[in-house]
């Protein structure tokens, strides 16, 4: 591994060698972004949003948040979907918020339609 002075640290080798270090990225540089869809115990009413981990978000919508589903509390999660990237989740939110259909979204949730 050959590398630069000490105020320029790259590795300008791409094959590795035996002992060579491989920096590894930061870990939230890997974070998979979640679509979840979550449905309301109380009336017949789903919400759709994005998050990194859609459990934590399902406790503040539960206790915390305070705007749509403060008023249909409590919530359940009934369908998550994993997203490399936070625009490719953000993309697919948009697309099941358009449909504006509890059936559409019914049947994403039994997995009649794939996104």
């Amino acid at each position: 591994m050959v590398e630069h002075s000490a105020v320029n640290r790259r590795v300008v080798s791409s094959s590795l060698t035996r002992g060579a270090k491989i920096r590894q990225l930061p870990d939230f540089l890997y974070m998979e972004y979640n679509l979840y869809i979550l449905r309301s115990i109380k009336v017949y009413k789903y919400y759709t949003g994005v998050s990194k981990n859609s459990h934590r978000r399902l406790e503040y919508h539960n206790t915390i948040e305070r705007g749509f589903t403060s008023r249909y509390r409590l919530w359940e999660i009934v369908f998550t979907k994993k997203f490399k990237t936070k625009a490719e989740a953000m993309a697919a939110e948009k697309k099941v918020k358009g449909w504006k259909s509890k059936k559409m979204i019914e049947k994403l949730i039994n997995g009649e339609i794939i996104l």
